[in-house]
């Protein structure tokens, strides 16, 4: 588990960029965390700590979700499962539609894995709590158990945590 420090130099690396993609949203840009290794291993171990042992694969969530999902993946030594906006896939085996806070979008994955397999979650933000509800959906569909969610952060004042019960969160906004 990494050190509370780390996690504070992590956490300080995130920026809000406010009316992105349109007024009224803040954006957390998380790119700078990724482009520091330390701050991004950070992350990653807080990530898997609560679930370590108890997942056969990760699923993770276009876009953002993608980058911690196929390092926490790698560091876990277990495959990887893209769940992608509708379009994205070559074979699509399930798809969902959901509501986000300003907009409405499709997920879609392929049933590359093994009814049963246990899955741990992956994306980078809680917000409302549509999208991670959703893959869990779409998890469920191609006969995944979904064994936990990790994002990086939640916004608790989006109220994602009623849609998501189980998640874990790094840092809160």
């Amino acid at each position: 588990m990494p050190t509370p420090e780390a996690l504070h130099r992590a956490e300080a690396l995130i920026t809000t960029i406010p009316d992105y993609p349109e007024p009224g949203v803040l954006f957390r840009d998380i790119t700078p965390l990724l482009a520091d290794a330390a701050a991004h291993r950070a992350v990653i171990d807080a990530m898997i700590e609560p679930f370590a042992g108890t997942f056969d694969v990760v699923a993770g969530v276009e876009a953002r979700g993608f980058l911690l999902a196929g390092a926490i993946a790698v560091a876990a030594e277990v495959g990887l499962v893209p769940i992608r906006k509708a379009g994205k896939l070559p074979r699509p085996a399930a798809s969902v539609a959901f509501s986000l806070e300003y907009a409405e979008a499709t997920i879609e994955v392929h049933d590359d894995i093994e009814p049963g397999t246990r899955v741990l979650l992956v994306d980078d933000v809680l917000a409302t709590g549509g999208t991670l509800a959703a893959a869990h959906e779409l998890l469920a569909a191609i006969g995944g158990i979904v064994a936990g969610t990790s994002v990086l952060m939640e916004i608790e004042a989006l109220g994602g945590r009623a849609l998501v019960p189980d998640v874990r969160a790094v840092f809160l906004a």
